[in-house]
C-alpha cells in the first residue's frame, strides 16, 4: 500500500511538472503571437496624439475665386457657378462634371437620368442656370487630327 501511495504521489508531482510547463508554453505562444501581430509593442506605451494636417478652409476662403477659378472646386467664375457648386456637388467631384463637356440637350438629359437612377432631386428653376453654365463653361469640344507636319528635317536609316 505504501508503494502504491508513493507511485500516486509521483503521477501527481509529474501531473503538476505537465501542467505547469503547458501554461508557460501557452504564455509563451500568446506572447510570440502578439509580437508577430504587434512588434512596436504599442498596446504598452502612451498613445501619441494625433496631429490634423487636413487644411480647412476659412470662411473668407470658402468660395474664394482666384484668376477666375474657384478654388475649392476648379470650376470657372461665371453666372450660375454657385447654383453648379450646391447641386452637382453634393453628390460627386466638380472634376467629373468639368471632364464630361456636353451641349444643352445632353446636359438635361444627364440630369434627368441622375434624377431617375441616382436620386438627384428635382432642380426646379436651378435646372435651366444650370445646364446654361455647364453649356457656356464647358462646351463641347471637336477633337480632330493633329496639324500637318511642315518643315520637318528627314534623314535616312542606315542598314
Amino acid at each position: 500500500m505504501e508503494e502504491h501511495d508513493k507511485f500516486k504521489s509521483q503521477i501527481r508531482s509529474i501531473y503538476r511538472l505537465l501542467t505547469t510547463l503547458m501554461v508557460l508554453f501557452g504564455i509563451t505562444a500568446l506572447a510570440v503571437v502578439y509580437l508577430i501581430s504587434d512588434p512596436t509593442l504599442s498596446f504598452f506605451k502612451e498613445p501619441t496624439p494625433v496631429e490634423e494636417y487636413a487644411v480647412v478652409p476659412s470662411e473668407d476662403d470658402f468660395d474664394k475665386i482666384e484668376n477666375g477659378i474657384h478654388v475649392r472646386t476648379g470650376f470657372k467664375d461665371s453666372e450660375g457657378l454657385m447654383a453648379v457648386v450646391n447641386n452637382c456637388t453634393n453628390c460627386h467631384s466638380a472634376q467629373l462634371v468639368i471632364q464630361n463637356r456636353m451641349n444643352a440637350e445632353r446636359w438635361k438629359a444627364t440630369i434627368l437620368w441622375m434624377q431617375e437612377t441616382q436620386n438627384l432631386w428635382d432642380l426646379g428653376k436651378n435646372e435651366d442656370i444650370i445646364v446654361n453654365y455647364l453649356v457656356t463653361n464647358y462646351p463641347p469640344q471637336k477633337k480632330g487630327r493633329r496639324e500637318i507636319l511642315r518643315d520637318i528635317s528627314w534623314y535616312d536609316l542606315k542598314e
